[in-house]
């Protein structure tokens, strides 16, 4: 109960702190210009995502340059995330920043080939 509560308390943190490239991608998700909702800093498991659409089974990921360290533990995170069935895209925040149009393709086409 105390790990959920942490989790729940750091995903309302991560909403209000929330990176420029989080900011600019959140703009474009909860827009619904793909047709389906997208929630931001959700908790799925021990882990909290930048952003998912449930109906979907799609996770983003909005990664700067601290993952480049921990690459390890994002295959960890993401294996675990694919396991409960989600399909997991990831975006480096400066594509995010600075290429919004291919990151738009890359969500619009993973989604259409989602069942």
């Amino acid at each position: 109960m105390k790990q959920e509560n942490h989790l729940l308390n750091l995903a309302k943190l991560n909403r209000k702190n929330a990176t420029d490239a989080e900011r600019k991608l959140w703009s474009l998700l909860r827009a619904r210009k793909f047709g389906v909702v997208f929630r931001r800093q959700q908790q799925i498991g021990h882990y909290i995502v930048d952003f998912v659409c449930f109906e979907k089974k799609l996770i983003i990921e909005c990664d700067g340059c601290q993952h480049l360290e921990q690459k390890d533990d994002d295959s960890a995170r993401t294996e675990f995330l694919e396991e409960q069935g989600y399909t997991v895209i990831r975006f480096w925040n400066n594509e995010i920043l600075y290429a919004i149009d291919g990151v738009y393709l890359v969500i619009e086409n993973t989604l259409k080939h989602i069942c």
